[in-house]
């Protein structure tokens, strides 16, 4: 099928047919500054022709590296794209010697930073890669060139070079190269062409909710480093959305200032927010605690299309005005249409809930592979969403499960490659099928995830173990905040658990447990016990030989620094594994 589509024309079609007054919003310092759509196409040229003046070809790659988005970011992602040239956004919180393998690898040839600490961390490894002819800083870095001056140095290029560039690029080329933060080994760089996000962008409308063109909103904080959100931004312009930029650092606030229709989330987030909202709401007394808890529970039980029937809608309808109102103003979401949640496991009481109290919450699922989204669910037409599941394949794509139970994916979203990898491409791409890693079955054709392939592991006895779907289960409690289930080869299943020290420091000054740091709870005895018995209850659901026989407790979060998660917070076993060998020894001695 032939989209038509190359990543750069979504904002010109903006300016032709709908230009908005406010088309993004992000922080200049501490002040916030509005592009319009037409001052962000005209920004988008005169960077384009500062690239030209320095230098750079079709097929050349550019680097991009920033903290929190930034409309700055946006301009020279379209900017690099419409004159043929390769983007290479990286992770911030990548270690220094990440980089230096990235730019190598890349070869790029510029790299743009958002502020100095980036700057030093670039600096630490120039005159390791030979390919680097300048970098930039969209803050003012002192010692460093601004990116500014692009704007002056393409002075003599004519607008006329840019647009026969820009016409010359056609939808099959490549973009971008994304390197996946990966949970073993070095990164892979993932080629995806304009097609490939394009053919997503499009062919995931019809899962958004309805909404009303010129007059919507969104908020962007995921890192647009990460090809799912940067993915809903050329989505969100397609479909004439206004989206704020901000971080993950200020959402809560930025939330509440942006006041957004639709926002996209990891589930660590809405834990993060349910487990707070729980708690406040717990924290009443009398009537309003026995009020909250009613709703809480009614909240829980949803289902989509009034499948619960009208007596049921009937109370949550007063439990929403009552209750959920409140909820939803204090989280700045009294204009909710829709919130869509990816890169990991949702727990699907985290669905039902926030679905429940009126702000639709949808998972979806998919991977950098595959430009990201294969399937999603949504709210927009019925029987097109249900709990438990990523939801239906979105059109043009097509999935179907192997007989080890691998999710198999083919369609136009599918990646070119890993870039100078044919070896490794050649294992994931096999008879035009992209083979996912991950596990799962198709129910009524909606897609559920068990687990990822290379995660699962036998027990001694011989037995399955799918860590994922344990993992998911124990943090349901409002005292375990992250976990990793251990025991490849080993008699039983343990865990290696985080407590959420907010709600252990509560329940400890409730109980007269007396500490003075995090580290004295993680081996205080009454909060073992606490945590063994919120075990317990988990255990009742698995079968025996599922079941956690034995725990730690650990004082600090896993940390990308430590080489524990990656940086959309996926589990790097090996490394936590390698951080706590002696506990597990012990575990298993």
């Amino acid at each position: 099928m032939n989209y038509g589509k190359r990543l750069f024309d979504f904002a010109y079609d903006q300016l032709h047919t709908g230009p908005l007054d406010v088309m993004m919003k992000s922080k200049l310092g501490e002040q916030w500054k509005t592009w319009s759509t037409k001052e962000f196409i005209e920004q988008v040229n005169l960077a384009s022709r500062g690239l030209m003046a320095l230098g750079v070809e079709p097929g050349d790659r550019v680097a991009l590296i920033t903290h929190a988005n930034r409309t700055e970011w946006n301009i020279l992602d379209h900017a690099i794209l419409q004159i043929g040239a390769v983007d290479v956004p990286i992770y911030p919180t990548m270690t220094e010697q990440d980089y230096e393998y990235i730019l190598n690898h890349s070869e790029s040839k510029l790299c743009f930073v958002s502020n100095k600490e980036l700057s030093d961390k670039v600096s630490a490894i120039r005159s390791k890669v030979s390919s680097l002819q300048n970098v930039f800083t969209f803050e003012q870095v002192q010692g460093a060139n601004h990116w500014s001056q692009l704007f002056e140095m393409g002075s003599h290029i004519l607008q006329s070079e840019v647009d026969a560039r820009k016409s010359s690029v056609k939808e099959e080329e490549l973009a971008t190269i994304i390197y996946t933060s990966g949970t073993t080994g070095l990164p892979k760089g993932v080629m995806l062409s304009h097609r490939n996000i394009a053919s997503n962008v499009i062919d995931c409308e019809e899962r958004l909710p309805l909404l009303d063109r010129g007059h919507s909103h969104a908020l962007s904080f995921l890192p647009c480093c990460h090809i799912f959100e940067r993915m809903l931004q050329y989505l969100y312009i397609n479909n004439d959305v206004s989206f704020t930029l901000t971080g993950m650092e200020s959402v809560k606030d930025d939330l509440a200032l942006a006041q957004p229709h639709i926002f996209t989330g990891v589930p660590r987030l809405f834990e993060k927010f349910y487990d707070g909202i729980v708690a406040k709401g717990m924290a009443n007394r009398g009537i309003k605690k026995t009020l909250f808890s009613w709703a809480h529970d009614l909240a829980i039980q949803w289902n989509p299309d009034r499948e619960n029937g009208w007596w049921y809608e009937f109370k949550l309808g007063i439990a929403r005005k009552l209750v959920f109102s409140k909820v939803k103003n204090a989280l700045g979401l009294t204009g909710i249409r829709a919130v869509c949640s990816g890169s990991a496991a949702l727990q699907p009481r985290l669905a039902r809930f926030f679905s429940g109290a009126g702000i639709w919450l949808k998972e979806g699922y998919g991977l950098t592979e595959t430009s990201p989204v294969i399937t999603v669910n949504t709210l927009r037409t019925p029987g097109m969403w249900r709990a438990g599941t990523v939801g239906k394949v979105i059109k043009n794509v097509t999935v179907r499960i192997a007989e080890d139970g691998e999710i198999l994916c083919k369609g136009p979203n599918v990646m070119l490659g890993y870039y100078k990898d044919k070896e490794k491409t050649d294992e994931v791409l096999k008879d035009g099928w992209f083979h996912t890693g991950d596990i799962g079955e198709l129910r009524d054709g909606f897609l559920a995830i068990t687990d990822r392939k290379k995660e699962m592991f036998k027990t001694s006895g011989g037995k399955y173990i799918s860590p994922q779907l344990i993992e998911n289960a124990l943090k349901e409690s409002l005292y375990i905040e992250q976990c990793m289930v251990i025991g490849d080869g080993q008699k039983f299943p343990a865990a290696l658990i985080i407590p959420d020290y907010v709600q252990l420091r509560k329940w400890a000054g409730s109980n007269k447990v007396s500490f003075t740091a995090d580290e004295d709870l993680a081996k205080n005895k009454q909060a073992g016990e606490l945590i063994e018995k919120e075990i317990e209850k988990i255990n009742s659901r698995f079968g025996a030989w599922e079941r956690i026989k034995a725990f730690r407790l650990l004082p600090k979060l896993f940390s990308i620094d430590a080489g524990e998660i990656t940086p959309t917070l996926k589990l790097k076993r090996k490394g936590v594994l390698s951080n706590n060998k002696l506990l597990v020894e012990e575990i298993y001695k």
